[in-house]
């Protein structure tokens, strides 16, 4: 029996929402969202250990100047220390989502039997256009078709 446009039109939102819900609650999704939430909250976090904390003490270190360390040209602050404090912040933020999201992702995904965040598998180069990256089972160059032998691995 087909369905009217009438009742096409009443299936079609409820097909939507079912397939943007399934697509929502796929793992990786999840995975992804919450990292993003928890990056977030690390950023806010580290934000204002460099800025409370480091950010003077880098102050601090430059003679305990009102204005830290920098320099004045044609009027504008050249501020050294917040550029100082924005590299520990980014080294710092970089290490915790490392080590709180990448390791314990990898370890996961390790116990699955899906290797994330490897080293590639070995490949060769063609001789005769030089692609790189060719599986080293490969026999013909899937670039310019040319017969691949075991002289040609890279």
């Amino acid at each position: 029996m087909v369905a009217t446009t009438e009742e096409a039109r009443a299936q079609r939102p409820a097909g939507l929402l079912r397939g943007f819900k399934n697509f929502l609650m796929q793992g990786d999704i999840v995975i992804i969202a919450v990292g993003l939430v928890i990056a977030l909250a690390f950023s806010t976090l580290i934000g204002a250990f460099t800025t409370d904390i480091i950010t003077p003490l880098v102050n601090a270190a430059g003679g305990g100047k009102a204005t830290g360390i920098g320099f004045n040209v044609n009027g504008q602050y050249v501020n050294i220390a917040a550029f100082i404090s924005a590299v520990i912040y980014f080294v710092i933020f970089m290490l915790v989502i490392y080590f709180l999201i990448v390791v314990p992702y990898r370890a996961i995904q390790r116990r699955r039997g899906v290797t994330v965040f490897g080293d590639p598998p070995p490949a060769q180069t063609c001789p005769a256009c030089l692609s790189e990256g060719l599986p080293l089972g490969a026999t013909k160059c899937r670039y310019c078709g040319t017969a691949l032998t075991g002289a040609a691995a890279g």
